[in-house]
């Protein structure tokens, strides 16, 4: 390559890095003046974690924010979200279709699940270097998860170097209260080195709007043969782990549960790990 070729490949470099950091700081400044006319909001901060050129339509570009906002009834508390933007510099919107195959885009660029999130805590079946990584975000009283994760688990659990079994409690608090006390018996009942807990805590039969945590943990001790208590699912490593479940969760944008990874990317269809050889 010639010099003169070099020279100008350097000023297009460039010129593209100060425009993608000018679209980003345009980016900002719209959402942070949006953000803030919300009466409730105390203060509002958003930063561009990335930016993702979209291939389906020339000159757009998806960018994914961190959005940290404290509500003026609640000084003390920090909102933390993820959000995706898409924009070409001069028009932003929330959703992006694609008109020939109709699929919405902000499902092709929610961010991918990362080596870091291989959490050994999380690993309840297989081998760690099996030939594929599978990872399940799960809330048990969820009747889509009943209805997908029993199976897949026991599918899963026979091919041990084939298949690594990453799991992440994901309680809907809002639709199953419940489900928060269930998530916190299954992980103190792990850490004391009980067996199989997520196969059978699918099989608990508990109210998903019941909140008398006695009366839910008497029901997973049923169930599980354990005798998990009040002082265990309080214990300081339980929240740790079922925090660090929920901040994968927020990182990764995932919305509702089941959601799957297979080998990093999120699998919609559920059922890419019964092709894989």
């Amino acid at each position: 390559m010639s010099l003169m070729w070099k020279l100008l490949a350097t000023t297009l470099l460039l010129s593209s890095l100060a425009y993608a950091q000018s679209a980003s700081d345009n980016v900002v400044d719209f959402l942070e003046d949006q953000f803030s006319s919300n009466e409730r909001l105390k203060s509002v901060d958003v930063e561009v974690d990335s930016v993702v050129p979209i291939k389906e339509v020339k000159g757009w570009n998806a960018y994914i924010v961190d959005v940290k906002a404290v509500l003026k009834q609640r000084p003390k508390k920090i909102i933390n979200q993820k959000m995706i933007w898409f924009s070409n510099g001069d028009v932003i919107t929330k959703d992006l279709v694609d008109l020939k195959s109709g699929q919405n885009l902000l499902e092709v660029v929610k961010p991918q699940f990362k080596d870091a999130y291989y959490r050994p805590e999380n690993l309840i079946y297989g081998n760690k270097d099996a030939a594929h990584k599978i990872v399940i975000f799960s809330d048990p009283l969820c009747p889509f998860c009943k209805g997908f994760v029993p199976g897949a688990l026991q599918n899963l659990k026979k091919e041990p170097n084939k298949f690594a079994v990453y799991y992440y409690h994901f309680p809907l608090l809002r639709l199953h209260p419940a489900s928060g006390t269930l998530v916190k018996a299954a992980v103190a009942a792990e850490l004391q080195g009980v067996k199989d807990v997520i196969l059978r805590l699918y099989t608990v039969k508990i109210n998903p709007r019941e909140k008398d945590v006695n009366k839910i943990l008497a029901a997973f001790n049923k169930v599980e043969g354990t005798n998990i208590t009040i002082a265990d699912i309080n214990s300081e490593a339980v929240k740790k782990q079922t925090k660090n479940d929920v901040d994968v969760a927020r990182d990764l944008m995932v919305a509702g549960t089941p959601t799957v990874y297979l080998d990093g990317k999120i699998d919609n269809t559920k059922k890419k790990y019964l092709k894989v050889k």
